[in-house]
C-alpha cells in the first residue's frame, strides 16, 4: 500500500528564499489537482531518474513547466522541459515547520 504522505528533503538552492538545502517536507499524492504556483516533488520527462521540488508555472503537454523560485539557478524546465508531478508540497516540518501555501509564480 502507498500512504498518501511522503517525506522528502531538499537539496540545493534552486528554491531559495521559500525553501532552502535541508529542509524537509511532508508531500502528498493525489488531492486536488495541481495549479500554476504550486509546489511539487516531480520528475522530468528527459531526466526521470532525477527527483526535483519546484514550483508549477504552468500545465504543458500533459505534464507541468516547472520553474525554481530562485533565478539564479536554471535546472529546472527551462534545461529539462516538461516534468510529471508526484505529489503536492504541503508543509515544511524541519526546521522551521510552515504550510506552504500556492502562488503567483510571476516567471514567463
Amino acid at each position: 500500500m502507498r500512504w498518501p504522505l511522503f517525506p522528502v528533503l531538499v537539496h540545493g538552492p534552486s528554491m531559495a528564499p521559500t525553501l532552502r538545502h535541508g529542509d524537509m517536507l511532508l508531500v502528498r499524492r493525489g488531492g486536488r489537482p495541481v495549479r500554476p504556483g504550486d509546489v511539487v516533488v516531480a520528475r522530468f520527462r528527459v531526466r526521470p531518474e532525477l527527483l526535483v521540488v519546484k514550483r508549477v508555472a504552468r500545465l504543458q503537454g500533459g505534464g507541468v513547466w516547472l520553474l525554481g523560485d530562485n533565478g539564479l539557478v536554471t535546472d529546472d524546465s527551462r534545461a529539462y522541459g516538461v516534468a510529471d508531478v508526484l505529489g503536492r508540497v504541503v508543509c515544511r516540518y524541519w526546521p522551521r515547520p510552515a504550510l506552504l501555501r500556492a502562488r503567483e509564480t510571476g516567471h514567463e
